[in-house]
């Protein structure tokens, strides 16, 4: 199986600069964290979209992230690599402009991120990237959020900031 993995920046692919003695997002980093899982039979081609935080992401960022989902998303599921902050907003607006694609979807569309950059110590990155894959071959077709063990449908998450997670809404 083939999964197409879109990644543009957020806190998974944060590193530590020494310069400005904060985390930033410089290059994208998630192929390297690919290449060491054990993924037998499945193919993963990562496509680098972007490299920011998703507060500074642009209505014209997320329309990149859009017609790269159209583009793969009729051979293979897609995994969105996306900063926690305004992810929901991205998934949203996904889900809005596939609406009409969504009744002939075969495969989902996911968007998972991280709360610690991958490589930091307690880094929830990992885990997240491995379960988004896992979920990619097994949930149904639509526009998922999947972190720290859970699977939300965009339509009905927020990001609790105060327990640093996802959580459930109406």
């Amino acid at each position: 199986m083939k999964i197409h993995v879109l990644t543009t920046g957020g806190t998974i692919e944060k590193v530590y600069s020494e310069q400005s003695g904060t985390v930033v997002n410089v290059v994208a980093r998630i192929n390297r964290y690919v290449e060491q899982l054990r993924l037998p039979d499945t193919q993963i081609d990562v496509t680098p979209l972007m490299n920011k935080d998703s507060l500074e992401m642009t209505d014209e960022d997320r329309q990149r992230i859009l017609v790269a989902v159209r583009a793969y998303i009729g051979d293979s599921p897609v995994v969105i690599t996306h900063g926690t902050d305004t992810m929901v907003e991205t998934g949203r607006m996904l889900k809005e402009k596939l609406k009409t694609r969504l009744p002939d979807m075969k495969y989902p569309v996911i968007l998972t991120g991280a709360m610690t950059p991958l490589g930091f110590e307690r880094s929830d990155g990992l885990q997240n990237l491995t379960e988004s894959l896992f979920a990619a071959r097994t949930l149904p077709p639509g526009v998922w959020i999947v972190l720290h063990n859970q699977v939300f449908d965009v339509d009905h998450v927020r990001k609790d900031r105060e327990f640093a997670r996802f959580v459930s809404v109406g």
